[in-house]
């Protein structure tokens, strides 16, 4: 509000695509160990980022020579707020040709190319998402963060699933 002008200024509550990409880019960072992080921003960019411990511990890692099914891979990313592409490519999305799964995690320009071998992982690229280049071969495992801060553990969802069915029997 602008009290000179009788002005009232609607605060925009739009998620900018960017400073989301550096908040999840900075969130992930922080969580995998790194020491050498040093993050800088606005109050605004803080808001809204949930219980660090359930996005900790949604996050998981694959290795080469993991057995998984593909299936259940695409089903865990989806479980994480990933989205498969249709169109366009981006973060936050995963891609999939046969044997291969492409995925870019959130805050990477990058992404990473998991090539199965029936139910194991072979081989694991960074790749270029729009020329397809490989950045780097044979790299020895990629973690997997939340595509989205606003996420939680199935055990968690489970639990307010079964309170608001009591809490619809005690209504009714």
């Amino acid at each position: 509000y602008l009290p000179v002008t009788n002005t009232y200024i609607e605060k925009d509550l739009s998620i900018n695509e960017e400073i989301e990409k550096y908040r999840l880019s900075a969130t992930s960072s922080l969580l995998s160990g790194r020491r050498d992080i040093v993050v800088v921003s606005s109050v605004s960019c803080i808001y809204g980022l949930g219980r660090r411990e359930d996005y900790e511990d949604m996050a998981f890692e694959i290795k080469v020579g993991d057995v998984i099914e593909r299936d259940t891979l695409l089903r865990k990313l989806t479980d994480l707020q990933y989205n498969r592409a249709k169109n366009d490519f981006k973060q936050g999305m995963f891609e999939v040709m046969g044997d291969i799964v492409e995925v870019i995690l959130p805050g990477k320009e990058t992404a990473y190319r998991l090539e199965f071998f029936g139910d194991d992982v072979d081989k694991i690229s960074e790749i270029e998402p729009f020329t397809g280049d490989i950045i780097q071969e044979n790299l020895e495992n990629v973690w997997f963060f939340p595509a989205k801060h606003s996420v939680t553990t199935p055990e968690k969802i489970e639990k307010a699933v079964e309170e608001i069915r009591n809490d619809l029997e005690v209504r009714c």
